[in-house]
């Protein structure tokens, strides 16, 4: 089994206002031992809550010198491609190697994607057309293209990153299985369980080898858990996390968002990990942030010993 990356993602918490404070919990997340962290990215979600991905990722990346920083995943269908290669590009220059992209598709809420002036029936075919010309305009190519939704002449974006920003699929289905066996570097899970993560793996990999194209080779999960020693308390902290942003029960998400000791929570993603997640970011809820990374990294470990 290959050495277990384990991440935490806390978007609040590592966004505070007060610099000094988000850099003494960036300080505790590497001395913890933890491997990266992982944002996400809304526009308008539901009630209006919203963070912008790369916006994150900068301060993030400015906040710390060596932790990486996942996107866990960009809303790509709602950005142009020229626009999302520079941002890229500017955040390799200041941080290179340490960022790795995750795009997918907005589905929970219809009127985040129409707002931001996309037709949501729209929107995989915009992705479709979008992540191969932020491939192409990263590699620093001159690119001319007319498709259904971009238009670019003799666009090009310098410097291009040195190394290349690795590209993960976000999602579901047979359309994430598709872009991330022919355009992905590999594949981020996120609320499937691990019969789930098995098999769309393997259905990546068979339709990457049909193609005749390298396999990928990075493959993750985002998971919700509730930590403490109290298991009973780390289900009702878990619960209010959950429900509080989605706006839905959390029996919806029971099965796929485990709470309990860490030890509990380890056992719950060792099938992950014997089936290929390598890079793991964990979504805590716990008494405090400091007792979140405490958490996970108790976590981390456990998960490596049972490997």
């Amino acid at each position: 089994m290959a050495t277990i990356k384990v991440g935490i993602s806390d978007q609040d918490a590592f966004t505070m206002p007060d610099p000094r404070v988000r850099r003494r919990l960036l300080d505790r997340v590497a001395a913890a031992g933890l491997d990266h962290i992982t944002v996400g990215d809304h526009i308008a979600f539901h009630d209006g809550t919203g963070f912008d991905g790369l916006i994150t990722a900068s301060t993030l990346l400015a906040s710390h010198e060596s932790l990486p920083v996942v996107v866990g995943v960009y809303l790509l269908a709602l950005r142009h491609p020229m626009l999302a290669a520079r941002q890229l590009s500017t955040l390799a220059q200041a941080a290179p190697g340490r960022l790795t992209l995750g795009v997918g598709v907005a589905g929970e809420d219809r009127r985040e994607v129409s707002n931001a002036g996309v037709d949501p029936g729209t929107r995989g075919r915009r992705l479709d057309e979008a992540l191969p010309l932020v491939r192409r305009l990263l590699t620093g190519e001159e690119v001319s293209h007319q498709g259904e939704f971009f238009q670019l002449e003799q666009a090009r974006i310098l410097p291009p990153p040195s190394p290349a920003i690795p590209v993960v699929i976000g999602g579901k289905g047979e359309a994430a299985i598709r872009r991330a066996a022919t355009l992905g570097d590999g594949w981020l899970g996120m609320f499937c369980s691990a019969r789930r993560f098995a098999q769309t793996r393997a259905q990546i990999l068979a339709t990457a080898a049909d193609l005749g194209r390298e396999a990928p080779s990075w493959f993750g999960v985002n998971v919700w858990c509730g930590l403490d020693a109290d298991p009973e308390r780390s289900r009702e902290m878990l619960a209010a996390k959950i429900e509080r942003l989605y706006r839905l029960p959390y029996e919806k998400f029971r099965y796929l968002a485990p709470a309990g000791t860490p030890k509990q929570v380890a056992e719950f993603l060792r099938p992950f990990a014997e089936t290929g997640a390598w890079h793991i970011t964990l979504v805590p809820a716990g008494e405090s942030v400091e007792a979140e990374i405490d958490a996970v990294a108790e976590v981390r470990e456990h998960l490596r010993t049972l490997a």
